[in-house]
């Protein structure tokens, strides 16, 4: 990533450590709501595991790939006191110490290091103007440095794959209003540790962070698998991706008619009546820009047989080089998901490359629900693509 021209900061956590450390010296370990109680014993075993952390971490950065074209290519690391720390201090009668909060980010000085090729490497250690160091919280430290730096994504490793639904399924996609919700209803049903980091997701895409991926370290490989496949592996939160995305009404057909008029002239969309629009309008989703409708797509689901066809998906010409069609596509494959279905299937005439690029493959037209196939229009002799959920 650092080859490619990826401008990465690194943060680090160490509580493993600091709990090895304070084993091998008899110390206990304390926590009140979440953090960790520093005093000044605890706070050396801070410094201790900050520092060797650092090492094993630099260390792996330095050594090459070896039988890879990158085996040269050298990675410099930068890190320093780039972050300005104040105590928590006493809340509701505990005194916390040397547990701190990230007071100030020294923006300036992070972006020379970037500038100049490095992978910054920071640790969840912050220290005051008076020169104290103080213990800060690893989400924390991230979550105000890529705010502080406009970072284009926020990438948190986690246990966990991402954040699972009420049936142990993967959530690939959230807004933050979701988030928001999400966070509000299992509040108190998850440990404080998880809530504390999903509200500092939220906060960090409402200070204009515009994407937050949420991935297992456990998985290899995962960095790659998240940022360049088209479904990643993990949870994704975004700066409400879908604002302008919404369910159909009565009062859309006129303009669904306008969107749809000039594809069905060339013959790329069936023709449909007003009518038998007004009846359907309820499958529809569009969206708008401005008042103005720039793009839609029905979606009919086949309960049964667990599928769902994506039909009448259109882009106003004015808006076709704004990837709208595949924030469509990810919309109503995500309310696919949602209803229960499997598999979505396509029926086209002009558009098969576009579908198999997005990871739909070709099938035989017994493999459409009966129902769908009883409708099927031989003149038109559509291609049908399936795709799994």
């Amino acid at each position: 990533m650092n080859s490619l021209g990826i401008r990465l900061v690194l943060v680090h956590g160490i509580r493993p450590q600091i709990e090895q450390h304070l084993q091998a010296r008899g110390l206990p370990s304390c926590y009140a709501q979440g953090l960790r109680i520093t005093d000044a014993p605890t706070l050396n075993c801070v410094k201790a595991a900050w520092g060797e952390v650092r090492s094993d971490v630099e260390s792996a950065l330095s050594s090459g790939l070896t039988n890879q074209p990158a085996s040269e290519v050298r990675i410099n690391t930068a890190s320093g006191n780039f972050i300005v720390a104040r105590p928590v201090g006493i809340r509701d009668g505990v005194d916390y110490g040397y547990t701190g909060e990230v007071r100030r980010v020294e923006v300036s000085a992070i972006t020379r290091r970037l500038d100049e090729g490095c992978i910054v490497l920071l640790g969840p250690i912050g220290y005051s103007p008076t020169g104290e160091a103080f213990n800060l919280l690893t989400e924390d430290v991230a979550t105000e440095v890529a705010i502080a730096l406009g970072a284009n994504k926020l990438i948190c490793l986690t246990e966990a794959e991402g954040i699972v639904d009420e049936k142990g399924q993967l959530i690939r996609e959230l807004t933050v209003f979701e988030a928001q919700r999400l966070l509000t209803e299992v509040q108190r049903e998850v440990g404080s540790e998880h809530c504390h980091l999903l509200a500092n997701v939220i906060r960090a895409c409402q200070q204009g962070v515009q994407r937050v991926h949420l991935v297992s370290w456990q998985v290899e490989g995962t960095l790659l698998l998240e940022l360049f496949t088209r479904d990643g592996n993990g949870t994704l939160i975004s700066v409400d991706t879908f604002e302008h995305l919404r369910k159909a009404t009565i009062e859309d057909v006129g303009g669904v008619l306008e969107l749809i008029r000039p594809l069905e002239e060339a013959g790329i969309l069936v023709r449909r009546s007003r009518e038998k629009l007004e009846m359907e309008i309820n499958y529809f989703t569009v969206q708008e820009r401005d008042g103005m409708m720039v793009a839609c797509a029905a979606l009919y689901p086949f309960v049964a047989e667990q599928m769902a066809e994506l039909a009448c998906l259109a882009v106003h010409p004015s808006y076709r080089r704004a990837h709208r069609g595949d924030t469509l596509l990810a919309f109503l494959e995500r309310e696919a998901r949602q209803l229960g279905m499997t598999r979505l299937f396509v029926l086209t005439t002009h558009a098969a490359h576009w579908f198999q690029e997005r990871g739909f493959v070709v099938a035989e037209l017994e493999s459409l629900p009966m129902a769908r196939r009883a409708l099927y229009n031989y003149q038109r002799k559509s291609k049908v693509f399936v795709k799994r959920l």
